[in-house]
């Protein structure tokens, strides 16, 4: 078992800068969680805060109920796979995954069986004698995590394991990490800067910006339900667009208003947008560009403008617009191809659009 627990956890280096501040997290027994944002924003100082590799300002951190603030890294059963693979160069494959367990005196046999073990799990099996100089990158990754798992420990923590992978073996690479959770049945903590990698991995991400979390939720939650405008923005590809618009009453309806036309709110978000006294008011409204299509007829046209970049990506294309509300993104399975500087008619599918308080950028209808 391995419920983790950060208590108002606050890193603060001497110059005052504060890397993280008042964090709270909760994460449960076997538990895939994910710490996910821009460069900079404390994730990484957060998980080696964790391993015990940076000291805590302030705040509690305990491991099923005991607190670990003051106790040694290697006194945590804690295991962690960094971006640099940190393999001993010297050392064979066999070598760098059996040495955790040579420093702990566990007899040879034991040895053995364990590294053929692990070796199988990751298919390493063939590669036991090499040295880490003739490896891939990926090749290279496993052996660590290998390194990693024969430790059986109670946490695993991996800080941005894949990024110095291509993208096909990045993707390869995250199914083994999913299949290896599986297996395992323990606790991971992963951070990444890739959302993508956020989104097919962890069972709940926390979303940070500088030393703060935004929200903590599951991957659905946050692509549909985003707590502000930063989430929604960072979490899906390609980012959510954003627009002025002018919330309205018409004909007992209530519409957003944009430069070139208008998106008329359902019932739920109508109740919303009344209650907060939004009418007549300026807001910051956001589509994905999964949600935007191209209107068919005049009436169904949100945004007009022409094409400036067309991508055909195989299944679907992306295609960006210069329209009368700025840039605005589409991404859409119908491939009919929209040329440089044609004229284009955008519309939105109007249950998908999230709204924010332009000052505070928070949503104002979830």
């Amino acid at each position: 078992m391995a419920e983790i627990i950060l208590k108002n956890i606050t890193k603060e280096y001497e110059n005052g800068f504060q890397a993280v501040k008042n964090v709270n997290l909760e994460i449960g027994d076997n538990e895939f969680v994910i710490l996910v944002g821009p460069s900079g924003c404390g994730k990484s100082t957060t998980l080696r805060m964790i391993a015990g590799l940076e000291d805590i300002s302030d705040g509690d951190l305990l491991i099923d109920g005991e607190r670990m603030n003051d106790v040694a890294p290697q006194n945590r059963n804690i295991a962690m796979v960094f971006q640099n693979y940190a393999l001993y160069p010297h050392m064979s494959v066999y070598q760098n995954i059996a040495y955790s367990l040579k420093i702990q005196k566990v007899p040879k046999a034991e040895i053995d069986k364990r590294v053929h073990e692990v070796a199988k799990s990751l298919g390493l099996e063939e590669l036991l004698d090499r040295r880490p100089g003739q490896l891939s990158g990926g090749q290279k990754q496993r052996v660590a995590m290998g390194r990693a798992i024969i430790r059986h420990p109670k946490v695993f923590l991996m800080d941005e394991p894949l990024s110095n992978l291509d993208a096909k073996l990045r993707g390869q690479m995250r199914v083994e990490i999913a299949d290896l959770y599986q297996r395992l049945n323990t606790t991971f903590i992963y951070v990444t800067h890739d959302q993508t990698e956020a989104m097919t991995l962890g069972t709940r991400i926390v979303v940070m910006r500088d030393g703060e979390i935004q929200q903590i939720d599951s991957p659905a939650n946050l692509f549909n339900f985003p707590c502000n405008k930063f989430v929604a923005g960072f979490i899906g590809t390609p980012a959510m667009n954003f627009f002025d618009v002018t919330c309205e009453e018409e004909n007992g309806e209530v519409i957003l208003r944009t430069n070139g036309g208008k998106i008329r709110m359902n019932a739920e978000k109508t109740q919303k947008l009344k209650a907060g006294g939004w009418i007549g008011k300026k807001l910051l409204a956001g589509i994905r560009p999964e949600h935007v299509v191209v209107a068919d007829s005049p009436e169904k046209t949100v945004f007009s403008g022409k094409v400036s970049v067309y991508e055909l990506l195989g299944s679907n294309a992306i295609v960006y617009s210069d329209t009368d509300a700025g840039r605005i993104i589409m991404n859409t399975s119908q491939l009919e191809e929209h040329t440089h500087d044609s004229d284009i008619r955008l519309g939105v599918m109007e249950e998908r659009i999230h709204i924010f308080d332009p000052e505070t950028e928070r949503t104002v209808t979830n």
